[in-house]
């Protein structure tokens, strides 16, 4: 590529630094993008920037992601990319922008490892050594118990929980989907004495069920604080987070039950195979439970016994 090119990156740049006031970290990373795009379009004999195609941009995108290059330091590559030809095309100095339809490969999906029910038992029957400890064990109690997402939890009020049918009403899910999940006994025993202390905190006219010590609506934040002293007061050694308490509600249910439909209803998933993820179900769990289940599976097995 021709000085041209090289010019052009440098009017890109100084428009970050001056136009756009972007920060000397920022601009320091797309100068390196832009030199990598540059030493692969002259490897490719692509003269200036006006003739790189969108399947070239696609083939250096691939050869970063074949280096281990991680999902997002290519999408900020192609954001980088992105910029420059949309700078490019304003200033009148091409016609297209060859990175408008190219994306990066997506992020793989990390779930958090569940616990194992031991560990639970360390953390759900530890004692409390004050009010907001009871109402702290009610909580994890109904995240484990019932797989509940964090933003339901907080929203939950009084008339929510039907402790004598034992099930609670989610009604702002997740696309503002409303559904009724069950709740276990030791979930409700630590409801009831959380709400025999409730008063204490919250005046009469206010509805949410686990309120602060300044009897507000309890944050997301709050709890995620709370969890966290939680988890060092008993000497658990790994990061909690809500949401591990949900995914080991759901691992351990699908364990026990291999009904993935019901965890699936429970969880509040639109779709199977959102559960299917969650849930860390592999084939080797799948055809087990084909296996077991499936008529013409029985039939075959009983065949296979028969000859043998």
């Amino acid at each position: 590529m021709d000085a041209l090119a090289d010019r052009q990156v440098a009017a890109f740049l100084d428009n970050l630094r001056c136009q756009r006031r972007a920060s000397p970290h920022t601009v320091e990373g797309y100068a390196h993008d832009l030199a990598r795009l540059r030493e692969f379009c002259a490897g490719k004999d692509i003269a200036d920037w006006t003739r790189l195609e969108p399947a070239q941009l696609r083939e250096h995108i691939a050869l970063r992601h074949r280096d281990k290059i991680a999902s997002r330091s290519l999408q900020r590559e192609l954001s980088a990319i992105r910029g420059f030809f949309a700078f490019l095309v304003k200033r009148g100095e091409a016609q297209r922008n060859p990175a408008q339809g190219v994306r990066a490969p997506k992020t793989p999906k990390t779930l958090p490892k569940p616990l194992d029910v031991d560990q639970l038992a360390g953390l759900l029957d530890a004692p409390a050594e004050d009010a907001l400890d009871i109402r702290d064990l009610a909580i994890w109690e109904l995240f484990y118990s019932s797989g509940l997402r964090l933003s339901e939890l907080t929203g939950l009020d009084l008339y929510d929980v039907d402790r004598h049918a034992g099930q609670v009403l989610i009604r702002h899910g997740k696309g503002d989907k409303s559904r009724m999940v069950p709740v276990g006994g030791p979930a409700l025993a630590a409801l009831e004495r959380w709400l025999d202390l409730r008063p204490a905190y919250a005046d009469a006219k206010a509805t949410a069920l686990f309120v602060s010590r300044l009897g507000r609506r309890i944050s997301v934040r709050t709890i995620q604080v709370r969890l966290d002293r939680w988890q060092l007061r008993q000497g658990f050694p790994e990061h909690l987070h809500p949401h591990r308490l949900r995914h080991s509600f759901a691992s351990h249910l699908l364990e026990a039950s291999g009904d993935l439909r019901a965890v699936q209803e429970l969880l509040g998933h639109a779709n199977l195979a959102t559960t299917q993820v969650y849930t860390h179900l592999d084939f080797q769990h799948l055809a087990k439970v084909y296996d077991n289940a499936h008529p013409r599976a029985r039939k075959k097995n009983r065949a296979k016994d028969g000859q043998g």
